[in-house]
């Protein structure tokens, strides 16, 4: 799986990446919630909401302390040292098409999707660093990554630079629920 620097892609290319990540979170859901089309409604993913990440509805990593070390992209407004491993609610399907760096200079390397309350699966790892040459630090991913209804997701990245500060890595995710969940 490769990250695409989202000034290689035409519109086009960008919209097909969206839907294709959309027609799979929306297979996931029916498959895994046992529901209709019509019953599954599609939206932007919401740290508290979606991912526990008590008083911050932003994207900043944990604190990146040290060189060539992970650390989590969820944390907490009162404990931005301890990442998080959130547990997905058991109506939920998240799929993930995209990340941007809004951190400058970049100091993260590799993105990294686990699952597991241990993180002991890895399901995609990305290269940050391709994103660096342009003047957009956005890419598409090739081809989507999800999490099912109660899987635990642990994402990563890691330190290139230790800055001592949290950075910002914005992932790009859609969530996949039953009608009336969030949105009627």
């Amino acid at each position: 799986m490769i990250i695409i620097p989202s000034e290689e892609l035409t519109l086009t290319e960008k919209a097909r990446l969206r839907a294709q990540a959309r027609d799979a979170g929306i297979a996931r859901a029916k498959k895994k919630l046992a529901l209709g089309p019509n019953e599954i409604t599609f939206r932007a993913g919401q740290n508290i909401q979606d991912f526990g990440t008590v008083g911050r509805e932003q994207w900043l990593t944990q604190n990146l302390a040290a060189v060539n070390t992970q650390y989590s992209l969820w944390t907490t407004l009162a404990a931005p040292a301890v990442g998080l491993v959130p547990q997905l609610p058991n109506n939920r399907v998240a799929v993930f098409w995209g990340a941007a760096i809004g951190t400058v200079p970049n100091p993260v390397t590799l993105l990294a999707f686990r699952k597991g309350p241990t993180a002991g699966t890895s399901m995609a790892v990305f290269d940050l660093e391709w994103l660096e040459p342009f003047l957009v630090t956005m890419g598409y991913f090739d081809e989507p990554v999800w999490y099912d209804p109660q899987e635990f997701m642990s994402v990563v990245v890691t330190a290139k630079i230790a800055t001592g500060a949290q950075a910002q890595v914005i992932l790009y995710c859609d969530i996949a629920e039953p009608v009336g969940g969030t949105i009627s």
